[in-house]
């Protein structure tokens, strides 16, 4: 290796993230907005649960799902927000290398978890609906526990090849994210090796992390809006609904806020926005979580 390449190298020790803003007068209003997510986010989540350990009319498959949901939020949320509070409190934003890839793996692992978990949630509420009668013979427990590790296993093995993926590559700077996290594509973007084929990997990769879950999760809903039309009373229809409403939900808003993330051009005037989007389904859907099961769900509100 070259002499200039060891400077290079040398020089990207540390990371820079730009964060929310660099306006000074932002610096405490954004420290109090995250601080007042991520307490709730913990406390809702946390408490969620406790609900559905502690209460025996919800030992049933759906609420052994939510409870790996909520905890997969819990840790999703610890990966990004208290860095980001220190950064507010101390003003350094600087974050290691290893400190950025372990901060990306597991992001990465928590966030690939749970589009496999969400699909697990969705073949549950696609079989509680659609095939009734087999339900309890084909939601059985192991089946849950095979659905809940499955997810597991493929949210870290998918994370552990991207971030092997990435660390190979030489980062010569410059030495600033503008993000307020170690994502894939700004990290990219500071690499002076050819990431020519290290982005068609993680193309090739994104079909199991992201592409296979949703697709999964898209006609187990269109299955599931058809068998619920069929049911010829409204109140039928109702109540059918009623089951899923709250997974809806959330499918839709993780889903669609990821989209749009990884969608939207990378250019500068969009990179604010891209920030908004990013900050949506990293931090807000975790505090989303728990809200939308308790405020819509009779079971939750009775065990509360």
């Amino acid at each position: 290796m070259e002499r200039g390449e060891l400077d290079n190298q040398t020089l990207m020790m540390e990371i820079l993230l730009l964060g929310l803003g660099d306006a000074c007068e932002l610096q405490t209003p954004l420290f109090l907005l995250c601080l007042t997510i991520y307490t709730v986010t913990m406390f809702g989540n946390i408490l969620i649960i406790l609900l559905v350990v502690t209460d025996p009319h919800l030992h049933t498959p759906m609420y052994f799902f939510l409870v790996n949901l909520s905890s997969l939020e819990t840790c999703y949320s610890s990966t990004i927000l208290p860095k980001l509070l220190a950064s507010f409190l101390t003003g350094d934003s600087t974050i290691s290398m290893q400190g950025c890839m372990a901060q990306f793996f597991f992001f990465g692992t928590f966030a690939t978890s749970e589009c496999y978990l969400l699909a697990a949630m969705s073949y549950d509420r696609y079989l509680a609906i659609c095939q009734p009668l087999l339900y309890a013979s084909l939601m059985n427990w192991k089946v849950c526990l095979q659905l809940v590790a499955g997810s597991w296993f493929a949210g870290l093995l998918i994370s552990t090849g991207i971030t092997y993926f990435i660390s190979c590559q030489r980062f010569c700077g410059p030495s600033a994210i503008d993000h307020f996290f170690c994502e894939e594509a700004p990290l990219l973007e500071l690499s002076c090796s050819d990431t020519g084929t290290i982005r068609i990997l993680i193309i090739i990769l994104s079909f199991p992390d992201v592409v296979f879950p949703f697709l999964f999760t898209l006609a187990s809903y269109v299955c599931i809006i058809a068998a619920i039309l069929r049911i010829p009373s409204s109140m039928g229809r109702h109540k059918a609904f009623s089951t899923c409403s709250s997974h809806l939900t959330m499918v839709i808003i993780f889903y669609g806020t990821l989209i749009i993330v990884y969608m939207m051009p990378r250019t500068v005037p969009l990179r604010q926005l891209n920030k908004i989007f990013s900050f949506f389904y990293t931090v807000l859907t975790p505090l989303i979580n728990p809200l939308i099961y308790s405020l819509r769900n009779r079971e939750v509100k009775g065990a509360l």
